[in-house]
Parts: structure tokens; sequence; C-alpha cells
């Protein structure tokens, strides 16, 4: 089963223009980033600028965060990339005359409906500037083990 990564691609697009704002960031240098290619790259772009995370200038490699990074939660680019696509998936596919074949589904459907909301409230308290901070504290803590070794 294949799951999406589209959040945490565009994740790390966001990150990428949000530390490289001096920078030139073409789709094609994010892409090599993400290990993907530039179609993706724009596709995830696109649904940024239509949500009003992100500015850009056709022909010019300098995409911009729409506002600050603390006021972009993790909610808002799932939001924006994910749509209403719920974090968890019911298989509906199973076997009409199984008893609970039939029945299970609709046994977690309550259970995964709170998942989601339980979920989305906590993605609405992680800002862009969180996930930032925690990179920097990462990279900070490797090159610390390096310059050690």
């Amino acid at each position: 089963m294949k799951y999406s990564t589209k959040l945490s691609d565009t994740v790390h697009v966001m990150v990428l223009i949000a530390i490289n704002q001096e920078k030139s960031l073409s789709s094609a240098s994010i892409a090599e980033s993400i290990h993907t290619n530039p179609g993706f790259v724009r596709q995830l772009m696109l649904k940024l600028k239509k949500a009003e995370l992100m500015t850009s200038v056709a022909g010019h490699a300098r995409p911009s965060l729409s506002k600050p990074a603390e006021q972009i939660t993790l909610l808002d680019i799932y939001k924006a990339v994910e749509g209403d696509k719920p974090l968890l998936h019911l298989d509906t596919h199973t076997n009409p005359e199984c008893g609970v074949g039939i029945n299970i589904q609709l046994s977690l459907q309550g259970f995964y409906n709170e998942i989601q909301k339980d979920a989305e409230e906590k993605m609405n308290t992680i800002t862009l500037q969180d996930i930032i901070d925690a990179y920097y504290q990462l990279t900070s803590i490797e090159n610390n083990l390096q310059n050690n070794i």
C-alpha cells in the first residue's frame, strides 16, 4: 500500500524557502533536495500559492512565504496539499457477505473521525517556525558532534 508523502515534501519545500530567502531556488534545485522531479515540486508550490501560503513570480527562482513562518501551521500546509482528505482511510472493498466485513468499516468510522479531529487540533498548534527551529537544533547538534570527533 502506498502512502502519501505530500505533507512532508511540502514542509520540506517551505523550510527551504524560509531558510534560503536570499538565494535562488528553482523547482529543479528544490526537487534535488527532496529526491523527486521538478514537476512534482511545481505542483506542490501551485497548491501553496492557491492556499496563499507562498508567492512566486513566473520565470524567477525566488519563491517566498506569504506570511511569517510562525503564522503558518502544519494544518494550513496539510489542508493546502491534501484538502479534506482524511489521515486514515477505510477499506471499502471488504466482503459484503461477511458480517465483520460489512460492519467493521462502519464501526471504525467514528474512531477515525475522532482521531482526525485530535490530529487536526494538534497540527494547528505546530507552526512552520517550530519545524524550522527543530531543524536548526538538529543541525546544531550534528555539527557539534562532528566538531568533537
